[in-house]
C-alpha cells in the first residue's frame, strides 16, 4: 500500500469543508477570548492562464503561517478573493465577444479550483470579487469620502492615451511609445481626468515607513517614488527681446541654491505655458515643432539618462536674481511639467545632466564648488566642498552655502525655501467599461455633484460594445439615457460620469472588506477592525512595492482622517517571495518552444525537425516564454503536499530559484519515506516498529523529537521553511532506523508536519488513533532540557571552496547533512541548476558538493 495522495488528498479537503475546520469566527465575544493573527496574501488577479507555480509558492507560505497560529492558539483571520476589474478581462471580452463578467467568472472559478486543490485553509465563507457590485459600492462610498474632503478633483492633464484601446494607461505601463502588453502606439493627450490628492499626505507616508517590518529595499523605493526634496524656489524675471520687466516670471525649485552663482542658462518644459510666448520672432517656428514632437513622448522616455540631450533655444533670456546676467532660456523634453515647477536654472558644473546639455549645445560652464578631480569642463562635480566664484557664499561648505542663499533669497523677494515631493497626484480615471463608475453627476450648468450614501451602488449597466464611441467618449456613454440620465433628490436632472475607476480602487482597501464581507449596512464593523488590524503579515510580490503599497496607505490614512479606521497604517509586516524561474527554449528565429515539444540529444536540446540546438535560459516564468508550470500538471503525478514542501524547500522564501523536476522527486520521496513511517506498505498495517510505550522508552528519538519541535516552530515563525523542512527530515530519518518507534512521537510529528503537508499529516494522524483533526490540535511543546544540544558547525564546499556554513546537532546523519547542505542559500547559488556529481559528506565537520 504505497502512498498515493490522489487517493488520500481529496478525502481530507472534503473532510475539512464538511466539518469547516477553517471558519473564523464573527462574534466579538468569541474573538476576545483569544490573541489574533491576520496573514493575508496580495489580492491576485484571475487570468485566464491560471494559477503557476509563482503564485503557489507565497501562498503556500502563508497557509504554513496560518496553520501554524491556529495550532498555537489564534483566532487567525486566513482569507482569498478576486481582484476582478480591470483591463484584461476587458480584453478579453472583445476577442470572444463574450461579457467581461462572464469571462472574470469564468477564471475566478479556475483559480478558485486550482487553490482549493492545493489544500489552502481559507475561510472560503468570506471570499470576495471587486466586481461584486455589494463590494464595490463601498469602494464608491470611500471615494465619496475622498471628495468630501476635497481629495478628488477634475483636472485637464497630459496622459497617455492608447488609441487601440481606447483608454489611458500609466507611465508604467508604457515602454518607448507603446503599451507593453500588445505593443501599440501610445500618444500623449491634455484629457479631463479625476485626481486623487496623494500629495496631500506624501510627509505621512514617508514618516509611518519607520515603524513598519518591511524589508529596506522596499522602503527606500517607497521613499524614492515620493522623492522629499528640501530646497528653495527662485524666481527668475524673463527679458524677451530686450523687454525686461514686463511682467513675465517662472519659478525654479533646486536643492542646491549654493549653486545659484553656477547657473548659466534656463530650460523650460514644452509644456510650460511660457515657452511659446516669449520666443523670440526668429525662433518661434523651431520652439513651436519641437514642443510638438516632445510632448508626444512620454516621461519615462524623456527623462531616460541613456538618451542624447535634445533642446531648442527660445531667443529669451531670463535675468539672473543676484548678479543681474542674461541667461539664456531653452526648452528641453528632459525638464518635465509634471515635476517641480516645469523650469530649472542649468547649473553643468555640478550637474550630470546639465553638463551634457551644456557640452552638446556649447553653453558656459563655471565651476562653484570646489573638490572635483577633473575639469569642470570635463566632468561635472556633484559632491561635497566650498564654495567658489559665489561672491557672498565664497569658503563656505554646502551646507552653510544652502542656508545663506536661500536667507539672501526671501530678504530680496527673489525666493523662499521650500520642501517638493516628486510624486505627483494620483490619475484615478479609466476610459474603460469594466471597472467601477464614479458616483458623480454632471449638471447642465457645468457643476459636478456627488450621489448620496444611500443611491449607491451605481450598477455597471450592460452595454453591447467595450470600446470607446466614435466620438471618443467612454464605452459607458453607450449606455441607455435609463443608466445615463440622474434625477436627484433636490429635482435637478444630469448626467453620469461616464470613465470608470482604475483597477487599483478595488485592491486599495480589501483587506477591510475581508473582516465584515456580508455586512450590507457598512463597509465593516469597526469594532472588528479593532480587534483584527493592522495585519500581521502580508506576503507578495515586490512588483507590487511601490503603486499599490501606497496607494492602499493613502486610502488608510484618509480612512484614519474620516475616522473609520483605528490604525494608521494597514500591513504592520510584509514579506516578498522571491521569484521562481523556468526553463525557456528558444530557436535561432526568436521562437519558444514548450518543454513538452524538445527533444534531447546528446546534452542539447532541439525542436522537432530542426538540427539547429535551442538556446536554454533559466527565464522568468511567463506566458510568452512557454515555460510556466501548472501546479495541477505536478499535483496529478505527485499530489498537493509535494508541491507545498517542494515550493517552500527550494531555498529561502525571499530568494529567487528556479523550478526543478528532480527536486520535486526528492520531496516525493522524502512524503513515501514519512507514509512509510507509520504503514507497512505491504500489508498497508500498522508499521511493524510502532509500539505502544512511553515517549521516553525511546530516548534519542524523544530528544530529537523535541529539538524537531524547537526548530520547526522557531523556524516557521522566523519564515525559514526550508530549514524547518531540513530537521523534519533529519526526524524522518531516524525514525526509519529506529527499531522501536513510540506511537506518541509521531502523533507530535505529525502535529509539525500538517502546517506543511497538511492532507498526509491527517491521514496519518488518523492511522494512528489521533482524536479529530490534526490541524486542529495544539501545537507540542518541548522539554528545555531535552533540546539542549552539543551543536557542530558544518562547512559547506562547492569543489572545494567554502560557500556556506549552517549549524546542526553533533552526530547527525549523512543524508540529513546532505539534504542541510544542498539547501543552504551559498550551494544553490554555486551549484544553480547543475546535478551535483558527488556530493563529499565529512560528519560533525564538512559537505563537499562537486559540480
Amino acid at each position: 500500500m504505497r502512498y498515493d495522495p490522489s487517493e488520500i488528498e481529496p478525502r481530507w479537503q472534503r473532510s475539512w469543508d464538511e466539518q469547516d475546520a477553517f471558519r473564523t469566527p464573527h462574534d466579538l465575544a468569541t474573538l476576545r477570548r483569544k490573541p489574533k493573527f491576520y496573514v493575508l496574501d496580495m489580492f491576485p488577479y484571475p487570468s485566464g492562464a491560471g494559477l503557476h507555480v509563482g503564485h503557489a509558492e507565497g501562498y503556500t507560505a502563508t497557509d504554513v503561517v496560518a496553520r501554524h497560529k491556529r495550532m498555537t492558539g489564534h483566532h487567525v483571520l486566513h482569507p482569498m478573493g478576486w481582484d476582478a476589474f480591470g483591463l484584461p478581462a476587458e480584453r478579453a471580452a472583445m476577442r470572444e465577444n463574450i461579457h467581461p463578467a462572464i469571462i472574470t467568472e469564468r477564471n475566478v472559478d479556475n483559480f478558485r479550483r486550482q487553490i482549493r486543490r492545493l489544500g489552502f485553509s481559507y475561510d472560503w465563507k468570506r471570499e470576495l470579487s471587486t466586481s461584486d457590485p455589494a463590494y464595490y459600492r463601498w469602494t464608491q462610498w470611500i471615494f465619496l469620502q475622498l471628495m468630501e474632503r476635497d481629495l478628488a478633483y477634475l483636472a485637464e492633464v497630459p496622459v497617455n492615451w492608447c488609441p487601440a484601446l481606447g483608454t489611458v494607461l500609466a507611465n508604467e505601463e508604457v515602454k518607448d511609445g507603446k503599451y507593453v502588453e500588445t505593443g501599440d502606439p501610445v500618444e500623449r493627450r491634455d484629457m479631463r481626468q479625476w485626481m486623487l490628492k496623494i500629495t496631500a499626505y506624501a510627509e505621512r507616508l514617508l514618516d509611518d515607513l519607520d515603524d513598519l517590518d518591511w524589508p529596506d529595499s522596499v522602503k527606500e523605493m517607497q521613499r524614492n517614488w515620493i522623492g522629499k526634496s528640501v530646497g528653495a524656489e527662485i524666481d527668475f524675471v524673463v527679458d524677451a527681446d530686450g523687454r525686461a520687466g514686463d511682467g513675465e516670471s517662472f519659478t525654479v525649485f533646486t536643492t542646491r541654491p549654493d549653486t545659484l552663482f553656477g547657473a548659466t542658462y534656463c530650460v523650460l518644459a514644452p509644456e510650460h505655458p511660457l515657452a511659446l510666448r516669449i520666443a523670440s520672432d526668429d525662433q518661434r517656428a523651431a520652439v513651436t515643432a519641437y514642443v510638438e514632437e516632445a510632448t508626444q513622448k512620454t516621461d519615462l522616455a524623456r527623462t531616460d539618462l541613456a538618451k542624447s540631450k535634445t533642446g531648442v533655444d527660445t531667443g529669451a533670456s531670463a535675468i539672473h536674481p543676484v548678479t543681474g546676467a542674461r541667461l539664456p532660456i531653452w526648452v528641453a523634453d528632459y525638464v518635465l511639467m509634471t515635476y517641480g515647477t516645469g523650469a530649472i536654472m542649468a547649473v553643468p558644473g555640478h550637474d550630470t545632466r546639465d553638463h551634457e546639455f551644456a557640452r552638446a549645445f556649447e553653453l558656459p560652464i563655471v565651476e562653484v564648488i570646489s573638490g572635483g578631480a577633473q575639469p569642470i569642463e570635463d566632468e561635472a562635480w556633484t559632491g561635497e566642498g566650498h564654495a567658489v566664484n559665489s561672491d557672498f557664499l565664497d569658503g563656505m561648505a554646502v551646507d552653510g552655502a544652502k542656508q545663506a542663499m536661500t536667507a539672501w533669497l526671501e530678504e530680496h523677494s527673489a525666493g523662499r525655501a521650500r520642501v517638493q515631493y516628486k510624486l505627483r497626484d494620483w490619475l484615478f480615471s479609466r476610459q474603460r467599461y469594466w471597472g467601477e463608475p464614479f458616483p458623480i453627476v454632471h449638471l447642465d450648468d457645468g457643476t459636478v455633484v456627488p450621489l448620496p450614501a444611500d443611491a449607491l451602488p451605481v450598477a455597471l449597466p450592460p452595454i453591447d460594445a467595450y470600446k470607446p464611441t466614435p466620438d471618443g467618449r467612454p464605452p459607458l456613454a453607450r449606455a441607455g439615457d435609463d443608466w445615463l440620465m440622474v434625477e436627484l433628490p433636490d429635482g435637478r436632472r444630469g448626467v453620469r460620469e461616464t470613465n470608470t475607476m482604475p483597477q487599483w480602487a478595488g485592491s486599495c482597501w480589501y483587506y477591510l472588506r475581508f473582516l465584515d464581507p456580508l455586512n450590507a449596512e457598512q463597509a465593516f464593523d469597526p469594532e472588528l477592525e479593532k480587534y483584527w488590524l493592522p495585519i500581521d503579515l502580508y506576503v507578495g510580490g515586490v512588483e507590487h512595492a511601490v503603486l499599490h503599497l501606497l496607494y492602499a496607505r493613502f486610502w488608510h490614512k484618509v480612512l484614519y482622517d474620516c475616522g473609520v479606521v483605528s490604525t494608521k497604517e494597514p500591513f504592520q509586516r510584509l514579506f516578498n517571495q522571491g521569484m521562481i524561474l523556468g526553463s525557456s527554449y528558444r530557436d535561432l528565429d526568436g521562437k519558444y518552444h514548450h518543454p513538452s515539444t524538445v527533444e534531447e540529444r546528446d546534452g542539447a536540446f532541439f525542436a522537432p525537425g530542426d538540427d539547429r540546438p535551442l538556446d536554454v535560459q533559466i527565464e522568468r516564468m511567463g506566458k510568452s516564454k512557454l515555460n510556466g508550470v501548472d501546479p495541477m500538471d505536478v499535483i496529478a503525478e505527485v499530489g498537493a503536499d509535494t508541491v507545498r514542501l517542494y515550493e517552500l524547500f527550494m531555498g529561502p522564501l525571499e530568494q529567487t530559484k528556479p523550478w526543478q523536476t528532480e527536486g520535486v522527486e526528492g520531496i516525493f520521496k522524502f512524503l513515501g519515506r514519512v507514509w512509510r513511517t507509520v504503514v507497512d506498505e505491504r500489508t498497508g498495517e500498522a508499521a511493524a516498529h510502532l509500539v505502544d510505550e512511553p515517549a521516553d522508552s525511546a530516548p534519542e528519538l524523544n530528544k530529537l523529537l523535541h529539538q524537531t519541535i524547537r526548530k520547526v516552530g522557531d523556524d516557521t515563525e522566523g519564515l525559514r521553511f526550508n530549514t524547518a523542512i531540513s530537521q523534519m527530515m533529519i526526524f524522518t530519518n531516524a525514525v526509519t532506523q529506529a527499531d522501536r518507534v513510540p506511537r506518541s512521537l509521531l502523533l507530535d510529528f505529525c502535529k509539525l508536519l500538517s502546517p506543511y503537508a497538511a492532507h498526509l499529516a491527517e491521514e496519518l494522524w488518523s492511522r494512528l488513533g489521533g482524536d479529530g483533526l490534526v490541524c486542529q490540535q495544539d501545537w507540542p511543546s518541548y522539554d528545555e532540557e531535552l533540546v539542549a544540544e552539543d551543536l557542530v558547525t558544518i562547512v559547506v564546499q562547492v569543489n572545494g571552496k567554502r560557500r556556506d556554513e549552517f549549524e546542526v546537532a553533533r552526530g547527525a546523519d549523512r543524508e540529513a547533512l546532505q539534504e542541510l547542505a544542498l539547501a543552504t542559500e551559498g550551494a544553490r547559488r554555486f551549484v544553480g541548476d547543475s546535478t551535483p556529481r558527488k556530493v563529499i559528506v565529512v560528519p560533525d565537520r564538512l559537505v563537499n558538493v562537486v559540480v
